[in-house]
């Protein structure tokens, strides 16, 4: 993304208080600003305001907080978290919606809204969106990192996992997500949404599905369910995981380099899913020998075994 499309969007001078943003409000709203939502940005906005003060309070936020938002939206959760947080950085994509924020939003010296993509390309944030964060939180004297936000669908797990193996790590956060991700989070071994995903996630963080959420809580409805769910990442699973790095590599993107080629094959067992991975000539000699000395069967699929499991064999495969 060209910096011509990175827009720190200034605010007004007047601080307009920020509106409850009922149906009837959005519709009229939107009709106003000749504005509607984009399903390829997978937005959907909140119209049930109790479920926006639960997201809020998810958080629990506090002035020492600095918050990142991913998808400012119309501003009401952005609102909303600047009456507790000590300051807000919000992401919005879309200009149109941008500039209806701002307007919405009004002056706030704890809210800075950013027009940019958050993501630099998958498996990386955007690095002026994290340094605006920073720069929030040290102008606002914030010590605590925290993520929280109606997550566009499209970006929910990029973000969070990006986040959770990159950093700036957040000591907690909540995002709204589709519910197969929620369950794909939370999976335990052996279940069918058990896998990479499910082993990232809990290998880096204590992970706790707040709500489910119905369409009609949105506008415009989505074809699925939604999640509110919560991370919070634990210092000692890091420390376990970062036993994994090398010379060339953080221990966390290690694991999930080795996670994705692992699960490329999940219709293979265990020997098989090792054997097939790209990059790593691994012949069926060897991986039988290593698999032996862990005491590991190579005909158990790999979503059978626990988040401990996938460790020791990425130390020994990855």
């Amino acid at each position: 993304m060209s910096d011509a499309t990175r827009t720190e969007c200034p605010v007004k001078q007047q601080e307009p208080p920020n509106p409850r943003q009922t149906l009837a409000f959005l519709i009229k709203l939107f009709q106003k600003h000749n504005l509607g939502a984009k399903s390829k940005l997978g937005q959907n906005f909140l119209i049930d305001l109790n479920l926006v003060d639960l997201v809020a309070r998810s958080g629990d936020l506090s002035p020492e907080d600095a918050v990142l938002e991913v998808g400012t939206g119309t501003g009401s959760l952005t609102g909303r978290m600047a009456l507790e947080a000590g300051s807000v950085t919000s992401v919005e994509i879309d200009p149109g919606f941008a500039r209806m924020a701002r307007e919405l939003l009004g002056a706030n010296p704890k809210v800075r809204l950013v027009e940019s993509d958050a993501l630099l390309n998958k498996n990386t944030m955007e690095p002026t969106v994290l340094a605006a964060w920073r720069e929030m939180a040290a102008k606002t004297g914030c010590t605590r990192l925290k993520m929280v936000a109606n997550l566009p669908y499209s970006v929910a797990v990029p973000v969070l996992t990006n986040l959770l193996i990159e950093g700036p790590v957040p000591v907690r956060m909540v995002g709204m997500v589709q519910w197969e991700i929620a369950e794909r989070m939370m999976a335990t071994p052996g279940h069918k949404q058990f896998g990479s995903l499910a082993v990232l996630i809990q290998a880096l963080s204590k992970v706790t599905v707040i709500r489910r959420i119905p369409p009609r809580s949105f506008f415009p409805a989505p074809k699925v369910d939604s999640a509110i769910v919560q991370l919070d990442p634990d210092p000692a699973m890091r420390a376990e995981v970062d036993k994994l790095a090398t010379e060339k590599v953080g221990g966390p993107r290690r694991l999930r380099d080795f996670l994705r080629d692992l699960y490329c094959h999940r219709r293979k067992n265990l020997r098989g899913g090792l054997v097939a991975m790209q990059g790593r000539d691994l012949t069926k000699k060897v991986v039988d020998e290593r698999l032996a000395a862990m005491a590991l069967p190579g005909e158990i699929r790999a979503e059978a075994l626990d988040v401990a499991t996938h460790l020791r064999l990425c130390a020994a495969f990855g």
